[in-house]
């Protein structure tokens, strides 16, 4: 139902689970076990999976802090998309992968809720993509002395208005990482 036409694909976009970025991460064994569950069914329904990862100063790329957590092996054929920004899209080719697997329809995983998630969510509703959040496959580390809330807090606030975000011609939901079918239509993910 995306407003992108002839775009009826979906994707498992995982975003910045990198050492560095999931290090001290809440709830990091079972978010990561999530994700890794949601990548073996998404290969075994012949669900494009794109990878997104982030690079700064404090995590150059090819340090060990950029790596991809070993618990997640990214295929040589699943598109991986360099980013410097926390959205995904801004400055990146995620847009040029996203239809060249004709994708129009987004199941988003993965770091920091709080940033580099919320930004890509709300970057691709904008930009017309249906989106499913992961409830409980998305992180954040805890920077609550920074006066942040506590990152069980912000995942669930995260969660709580993302189910209720609407546009013209496009859904926006929350989804339980066992109620996730990528076997089931697009619009009904």
């Amino acid at each position: 139902m995306s407003t992108l036409s002839q775009r009826h694909n979906t994707a498992l976009l995982i975003i910045d689970v990198q050492v560095g970025v999931v290090g001290a991460a809440f709830q990091r064994e079972a978010v990561i076990g999530n994700i890794q569950k949601l990548l073996t069914a998404a290969r075994a329904a012949g669900t494009p999976v794109i990878w997104v990862q982030h690079s700064e100063a404090q995590m150059p790329i090819g340090s060990d802090a950029w790596q991809y957590v070993p618990e997640l092996v990214r295929l040589e054929s699943e598109p991986l998309v360099h980013k410097l920004y926390g959205d995904s899209f801004e400055s990146t080719d995620l847009e040029e992968a996203l239809a060249a697997a004709n994708v129009g329809h987004l199941v988003v995983v993965g770091a920091q809720t709080d940033a580099c998630i919320r930004s890509t969510i709300h970057g691709a509703f904008t930009r017309g993509y249906d989106v499913t959040l992961v409830g409980d496959a998305h992180t954040t580390e805890d920077m609550s002395e920074w006066g942040a809330p506590p990152p069980n807090v912000l995942i669930k606030h995260t969660n709580m208005y993302w189910s209720f975000q609407s546009a013209p011609g496009r859904t926006a939901r929350v989804s339980p990482t066992e109620a996730v079918d990528f076997s089931a239509p697009a619009a009904t993910q």
